[in-house]
């Protein structure tokens, strides 16, 4: 007898509360086994392709590409156990067989990237589609199945299972149709009291988005501010277009406005002569030949500075417990980098910066940097930072005042490195110039402490033997 399980999306890890369905990799009468990736989703941090803990037919899929879903939301159903496909052939021409269906579920708790398990072959049932009105006659999985979750991802909860979750402080729940698949907006919408039928979806086919709901309740309190009866519909925008601040981009707002309302922050910049570094940088890959692997990167050299400023005033390697009101004084660097790609801006982190030395921090800059332009970066990679180092130079500007990667302390800047005329041993010369921008939280330290800082991060550019003391 086939036991039907639901799916729901795990937790993925590092604190991510949500993520949006790019692309689904199993249709509904399509065998799984277990482990199988069945639906790729997009997070505030990375791409992850989900793996079904399940093996068995899949009866049943919630949401649509592009839909947004809270963790713990029903991803997919799959009835396992003794189940046979409908007779017929693969997407390879094999027999379809048993054997997937019979694997049952693997018993690992999925978090993060899954089990790790080997990806099996998909295999698609194609003589008898599942449709509401047939069944699958070998498996004795009822297509209802599959037309009940329709049915919910239209509708939502029965009423008599709303008005048995609803509070009892005189909270409205909408008791017909309403295009609403999160049970996070069903949530929020009966905490402050809204009728969802009076909302306005903006979502695909009218879906009703988290965001209408919280332009709803804003609505609602400029009404009831106004002294006037509040209204659940939410008021009418500008046109144009709209794109939601949702994925990596999503991230980077909250992040950034975070960081913007609770960092008392402050910005001392400096130009520096980088002519002494840069001579430094080619003697090195000159000396290490074309064996000695990949050359060491300016930024690499500029980290290895960070790590050793660091070390000198270690106030700036710190976080703030707003609650406890103290300053976490943190052991090791974990350095961030900025990084641009098509996905947007991503901050992948050197582990324990402090214990490598400047080719060590190259590599591994240069590995991270492939997986962010290939989306490869995992949640792990992208948080964790203690310190981060912004080489904005690259997009041909000099200077910028950075905005602290929250929860850090500070954020050096790096702008262009261009000939520059300088006073160079008391005569004018062309020199190599470049702008260095440290932004730190003034809870901290003071002025004093960032100054003293970003001076050592100056010296050791212009005269790189000054690193050598420290080494």
């Amino acid at each position: 007898m086939a036991q039907v399980l639901e799916f729901k999306l795990p937790d993925l890890g590092e604190g991510l509360t949500e993520a949006e369905i790019v692309r689904w990799l199993v249709e509904v009468g399509d065998v799984v086994a277990v482990d199988q990736p069945v639906v790729e989703v997009e997070t505030a941090k990375a791409m992850v392709e989900v793996p079904c803990p399940y093996g068995g037919v899949v009866t049943a899929r919630y949401g649509e590409e592009g839909t947004e879903l809270p963790v713990g939301a029903p991803l997919l159903t799959v009835a396992v156990g003794s189940v046979e496909p409908v007779a017929g052939r693969d997407d390879s021409g094999g027999s379809t067989g048993g054997g997937a269906a019979e694997s049952g579920t693997s018993g690992n708790v999925l978090v993060g990237y899954g089990t790790g398990a080997p990806v099996a072959r998909r295999r698609r049932v194609r003589p008898t589609p599942v449709s509401a009105e047939s069944s699958v006659p070998a498996t004795g999985i009822k297509a209802s199945a599959r037309a009940d979750a329709e049915t919910f991802m239209a509708a939502g909860p029965t009423p008599a299972a709303a008005a048995a979750s609803a509070p009892t402080s005189g909270v409205v729940e909408p008791q017909g149709p309403v295009a609403v698949i999160s049970p996070l907006v069903r949530k929020l919408a009966r905490q402050h009291g809204l009728d969802l039928r009076q909302i306005v979806g903006t979502g695909r086919d009218g879906l009703i988005l988290r965001t209408d709901v919280e332009s709803a309740v804003r609505a609602a309190d400029e009404e009831s501010a106004a002294g006037t009866e509040p209204v659940t519909a939410p008021k009418a925008e500008p046109s144009g277009e709209r794109i939601p601040l949702r994925g990596v981009r999503g991230a980077v707002a909250d992040k950034l406005s975070r960081s913007r309302r609770e960092i008392p922050d402050a910005t001392c910049w400096v130009d520096a002569d980088a002519t002494e570094l840069m001579a430094a940088r080619a003697a090195m890959n000159a000396a290490g030949g074309s064996a000695a692997g990949p050359k060491v990167s300016v930024l690499a050299l500029l980290a290895r500075i960070c790590t050793a400023a660091l070390a000198r005033f270690p106030e700036l390697n710190s976080t703030v417990d707003a609650d406890a009101r103290e300053i976490v004084r943190l052991a090791g660097v974990h350095l961030g980098f900025a990084a641009q790609t098509e996905r947007g801006l991503v901050v992948p982190v050197v582990r324990d910066a402090h214990t490598r030395n400047a080719e060590s921090i190259g590599a591994e800059i240069a590995r991270l940097t492939d997986a962010a332009r290939d989306g490869k970066l995992t949640p792990a990679q992208l948080t964790g930072g203690t310190f981060t180092l912004n080489n904005y130079g690259v997009f041909g500007v000099d200077g910028s005042t950075p905005i602290i990667n929250h929860p850090e302390a500070a954020m050096l800047g790096v702008g262009r490195i261009m000939p520059k005329p300088w006073v160079h041993e008391g005569e004018l010369a062309v020199r190599q110039v470049v702008q260095l921008s440290l932004t730190f939280d003034h809870r901290v330290c003071d002025g004093g402490t960032a100054g003293g800082f970003l001076r050592y991060v100056a010296d050791c550019v212009e005269q790189p033997a000054v690193l050598l003391r420290t080494l």
